[in-house]
């Protein structure tokens, strides 16, 4: 595997107070990595002080000068991927949801050549996650899993899971086109039009150790309609043959 060259993509808005401990483990795994691995930290437009803190302690990173959302900064990855000749890309929270020991899992099948795209889940076999999410959000991903699989005939069970692989072919597709707003699920109808191979995998993810999510309950419903409407835009997306 010393021949292919990956790259982390980690989105991180206002996550000052984990960015250096999440850094601090990618760097310890990679040191018993036999292949290149390295990360890029996507400081989106902050507001605390994670520029400060990443300068400080020496993070790789770029700073985007507004906020794009999570969408748009994963995107500045794939670009950077592209154009640093990755051969895999790799998405991974900033907050500290995923472990950085279940990355075999998701680089596996594509180094095999077994799926351009893989996904790491807590919800089917091979993964150890004690943490699944509530409950309210476990029945939101199953509605949105049964509307993917309807639209695209992907079978995905933890559709936004942001623990996310890929190959150089899905590198260059993203970073011509990726969805801005609900990025995790809408992307699987832009894999579905490009006749992507889709793979999900088991891996261990933890609940959020600082920062706090985007999503609240006062917004879930309106993010389930908002969500499930681009979803069925998406499916319009002109198909590969």
């Amino acid at each position: 595997m010393t021949e292919f060259k990956i790259l982390l993509i980690i989105p991180a808005y206002n996550e000052s107070e984990g960015i250096v401990e999440v850094i601090k483990k990618v760097d310890e795994y990679r040191q018993g990595c036999k292949y290149v691995l390295d990360y890029l930290v996507i400081n989106d437009g902050s507001t605390d002080n994670e520029e400060e803190v990443l300068l400080a302690n020496n993070i790789h990173h770029v700073e985007l000068i507004q906020n794009l959302g999570i969408g748009g900064a994963v995107q500045t990855g794939y670009l950077y991927a592209l154009e640093n000749d990755y051969d895999i890309a790799v998405q991974f929270d900033g907050d500290g949801q995923h472990d950085i020991h279940s990355l075999l899992n998701l680089l596996e099948p594509i180094l095999n050549d077994e799926a351009d795209f893989t996904v790491g889940s807590r919800f089917v076999d091979g993964s150890i996650s004690d943490f699944k999410s509530t409950g309210a959000r476990q029945l939101g991903i199953k509605i949105l899993s049964s509307l993917i699989k309807w639209t695209s005939r992907i079978d995905i069970k933890d559709v936004t899971s942001g623990y996310r692989a890929c190959n150089r072919r899905v590198i260059e597709q993203f970073s011509k086109r990726y969805p801005k707003k609900y990025p995790e699920p809408e992307s699987y109808m832009h894999l579905f039009a490009k006749k992507v191979r889709v793979k999900e995998v088991g891996v261990q993810m933890f609940e959020r150790g600082t920062g706090k999510s985007s999503i609240n309950l006062v917004k879930s419903v309106g993010y389930m309609f908002d969500v499930s409407l681009s979803i069925l835009i998406a499916t319009f997306i002109g198909k590969e043959d």
